[in-house]
């Protein structure tokens, strides 16, 4: 194949479209396709006037602005199409993946194919800094750097982009646009699709307003042994199809024919995959299965969501109010029995079973025995055993299952705004509080300590990575008029040579001495560190493990599960839609 070492800017540009027109995709890949490649060939062809022809009708790729929502992120972008392909961007992918998980360190395709383990141990790596450099002194090296990125986009998209393949079969949107499309807005779509079939006329969305959410309370803090996790399967589906819950204005009924239909469809894609022998078709089904299920427990969503045709939102307070009904009715009966309720997370709680429940057999009994107050249509299912669990705040808390395995649950513990070593410090300190070793966790706060004493860790242990939210124009002119403070990743992003715009990530290290410095002033590009003269500002970084260490030091040293006197209890806020344009 023929490279930048034989042909000039303009002929590659050309090969390009030539080899598009010559192999006529049904989808072309990219990572951060929509926010840099794309952006960049539409640039260097206008220079050298070279029409980018790509659509299988001969038409050329077109570009304009958009934006998506991605849970409380704004995300401007050129959104670009073409004639008769799909382009989608595995950035946009890994974007939706990190809303539920939260476990990405950064949205870069090296970052993203090491945390899934789709990196081959022998992948050429070049700093972004290093490449026009590289490309002079070893071209061959370079290559096999773009080639490593072509396979690593593959294989985030086969593991990522299944399921909107699925949903593309389902709504009445393009490939490339139900990635795009919030669960909400496709639903929407359905619904507008059966109405214009029929000929009838399509409602004007209610106004928004602000409506009661589901249950959620802590009744306890600390430790707690031998744990049960009993969930409500789909609760507030179940609750609409039980108690007959729809939009008012849906006078065809086609809202609760879809529920049902779509129910009816993850049951027999979750029988296909059990039967299914080869990996290929297990796969598929197991894609299917999950998508109808996201899409089954949107349809609550969509009840409160501003910008649905049949949106509902008394429909949506009666959902909650059901809701909040029935584990308030399970709780009650579990308390009766001598069980300690730990928390309650709109359709699940976590409990420690009277003492007189000893085995699994007689756990399940015993749940079998709170399920069977529930009404016909609703189910309470034992999820799962715990011998441990630390019960820390709302929705924040840390379980370790009888493989040994430790889960951490809750944006308190796992926030992106936490450094990386302060994330590694919680998940030992919890699996040895929950092992029974709490009396080794002192050792463990000194030992971090000395490692920065001493310069023990790499940068990616202690950076900070925060993603832009406002374009750099629009920072300075707040930080002009007082509307906001100096930050360091755009104080940082304003000192780069490249061109950073709103979605991008800046990740940063603090330098200086001693622990109150203004880290918008003190901080420096990771990319910048050097492990042969580490400059981080050790006594800053100590002084956050051992706040961090105060936190958790009173129930640690406590023990054992703490009883809230009244029991902290909080309403979840109404729905929302997560992408929308």
């Amino acid at each position: 194949m023929l490279s930048g070492k034989e042909l000039d800017e303009r002929a590659m540009l050309e090969e390009l479209g030539r080899l598009i027109r010559e192999r006529d995709p049904d989808v072309i890949e990219g990572h951060n396709l929509f926010r840099f490649d794309l952006e960049y060939i539409e640039a260097r062809a206008r220079r050298h006037r070279v029409p980018l022809a790509w659509g299988r009708d001969g038409g050329p790729l077109r570009g304009h602005a958009s934006r998506m929502q991605v849970a409380e992120r704004t995300i401007a972008y050129r959104r670009y199409e073409v004639h008769g392909r799909h382009l989608l961007d595995t950035w946009v992918l890994v974007q939706h993946y990190d809303v539920s998980a939260r476990d990405l360190e950064s949205y870069s395709l090296k970052d993203v194919a090491l945390h899934f383990g789709l990196a081959d141990p022998g992948r050429t790596y070049i700093d972004g800094d290093r490449i026009s450099a590289c490309w002079d002194a070893d071209s061959e090296r370079v290559l096999a750097y773009a080639f490593d990125d072509v396979r690593e986009t593959r294989a985030v998209a086969d593991l990522l982009a299944r399921p909107y393949f699925v949903e593309a079969q389902v709504f009445p949107y393009p490939y490339q646009t139900v990635v795009l499309r919030g669960n909400a807005t496709k639903i929407d779509g359905l619904l507008l699709r059966e109405y214009l079939r029929r000929r009838r006329a399509i409602p004007l969305p209610s106004p928004a307003r602000p409506f009661a959410g589901g249950y959620t309370a802590i009744f306890c803090q600390g430790v707690a042994r031998n744990v049960l996790h009993a969930d409500v399967t789909s609760l507030y589906p179940s609750i609409m199809l039980t108690f007959s819950v729809f939009p008012a204005k849906d006078e065809l009924g086609v809202f609760p024919l879809l529920l049902r239909d779509l129910r009816e469809y993850r049951l027999a894609a979750k029988a296909l995959a059990r039967r299914a022998e080869e990996p290929e078709a297990r796969s598929y089904a197991a894609a299917l299965q999950q998508t109808f299920k996201v899409l089954i427990n949107s349809f609550y969503g969509y009840l409160g969501f501003p910008m649905g045709h049949w949106n509902d939102y008394e429909a949506a307070e009666r959902v909650t109010a059901t809701g909040r009904e029935l584990i308030g009715k399970v709780v009650t009966w579990l308390r009766t029995r001598g069980a300690v309720v730990v928390e309650i997370d709109t359709d699940g709680l976590y409990l420690v079973p009277p003492p007189e429940v000893r085995t699994e057999e007689e756990a399940e009994r015993f749940m079998a025995e709170a399920a069977a107050i529930l009404p016909e249509g609703i189910r309470l299912e034992q999820e799962g055993v715990y011998p441990a669990m630390f019960s820390y705040k709302m929705k924040n808390y840390a379980l370790l299952d009888p493989d040994g395995r430790l889960v951490i649950k809750g944006s308190g513990l796992r926030s992106r705004g936490l450094e990386r070593f302060q994330r590694a410090w919680m998940e030992e300190m919890f699996r040895l509080l929950l092992s029974g070793e709490a009396e080794a966790i002192p050792g463990l706060v000194q030992r971090y300590l000395d490692d920065f004493a001493r310069h023990r860790l790499d940068v990616r242990m202690f950076m900070k990575t925060e993603t832009l939210q406002d374009s750099l124009e629009t920072y300075r002119e707040k930080v002009r008029a007082r509307r906001r403070n100096p930050a360091a990743p755009y104080e940082l992003a304003l000192g780069s040579e490249r061109p950073y715009q709103p979605g991008d990530q800046v990740s940063y290290y603090v330098t200086g001495e001693g622990v109150k410095v203004k880290v918008h002033e003190a901080a420096r590009l990771a990319t910048q560190w050097d492990p042969a003269r580490p400059d981080e500002n050790v006594a800053y970084y100590q002084a956050k493990l051992l706040n961090l260490w105060e936190k958790f030091r009173p129930l640690v040293e406590h023990g054992r599960l703490l009883p809230l006197e009244e029991g902290e209890a909080e309403e979840d806020g109404g729905p929302g839609e997560g992408v929308v344009e």
